[in-house]
């Protein structure tokens, strides 16, 4: 077994033991598969793990960069995958300026970005819909492209790495945000369609977050899957143009049916091997935005346990 890998496999058996405190351990647990491998075959093994198929017209919702962004996810990552479930790649356009503020300028920046071999759809390019947020204390309603129902299955396969708001991109702000209209995404971060993309309450802006991806969630039932890829682990965002590059080492796929769940153990992974290795900018950058309040609220929402259970497939 390689070093990496023999570290890598202790600090999952270290944060498995700590999933498991406690009396939620008594209860069964979300379980969320990790491999340390991040190529197309993993990818697609980690898939297959989760024992729920994707059928019908499939999405994957994943970010395909930024102009000038450098730590987004190469396109050959995803093409196994894609092509065992004849998937479409989705977004949608976005509000802070720039070519992906059109559709036709989000399509040439994914074509540019090697996204040429399966369609891709900008769910908003005709309109908006809107879906109902139950529970939630911020918003009411959610703003997503007209097209987010013309699928019947949704694959969210995030790059997790960091972000200058929310702390850390994952499941959820690649569903919440990156799904919501340029005008659902300005609600999201300042609570006004007319709004700052600097939210004034960040606190707020944590948990419009999860709300946002409760109107997706509670819309598709169990007709979504969740996949986040720890690589390129900048602590900016891939709609950065200027993202640093990263700092801390890649560290492997991650898989759950609970969203919750597998952005909590995403998190968990980073702060284990920034103690292990001494590289904190990532692990500082979510500690600093106090980003984990989007998971808890998440979790008080019912959207999923940030207890787990950790299986390594390596």
């Amino acid at each position: 077994m390689k070093f990496k890998t023999f570290v890598l496999v202790s600090l999952i058996f270290i944060i498995a033991l700590a999933g498991c405190k406690g009396d939620t351990a008594k209860k069964e647990l979300p379980k969320v598969y990790m491999t340390t491998e991040i190529t197309a075959d993993s990818l697609l093994q980690i898939y297959k793990a989760l024992g729920r198929e994707a059928s019908g017209k499939v999405a994957i919702k994943l970010h395909m960069g930024e102009p000038g962004n450098q730590n987004f996810l190469s396109a050959n990552l995803y093409r196994k995958l894609v092509q065992e479930v004849n998937g479409t790649f989705v977004d949608s356009n976005v509000a802070y300026g720039g070519p992906r503020t059109t559709t036709e300028g989000s399509l040439k920046a994914a074509a540019d970005h090697g996204f040429t071999y399966a369609p891709v759809d900008i769910l908003d390019a005709d309109g908006t819909m809107i879906l109902p947020v139950k529970g939630g204390k911020n918003v009411r309603e959610a703003f997503f492209g007209s097209r987010f129902r013309d699928y019947d299955f949704y694959i969210s396969v995030a790059h997790f790495k960091g972000h200058g708001l929310s702390g850390f991109g994952g499941a959820f702000k690649n569903l919440a945000i990156g799904i919501a209209t340029p005008q659902g995404k300005l609600i999201v971060h300042s609570g006004d369609p007319d709004g700052p993309l600097d939210p004034p309450v960040p606190k707020k802006f944590l948990e419009r977050v999860a709300e946002y991806g409760k109107a997706l969630m509670d819309d598709l039932g169990d007709r979504v899957i969740y996949i986040n890829v720890l690589a390129n682990l900048s602590t900016d965002c891939d709609c950065d143009a200027n993202a640093p590059l990263p700092t801390m080492a890649d560290i492997g796929i991650v898989a759950s049916l609970d969203p919750v769940a597998v952005d909590k153990a995403s998190v968990d992974l980073v702060f284990a091997a920034a103690k292990k290795y001494g590289h904190n900018d990532l692990a500082n950058r979510i500690k600093s935005t106090k980003g984990t309040h989007t998971l808890k609220y998440a979790e008080k929402l019912g959207l999923g346990s940030r207890k787990y259970e950790l299986i390594s497939l390596d």
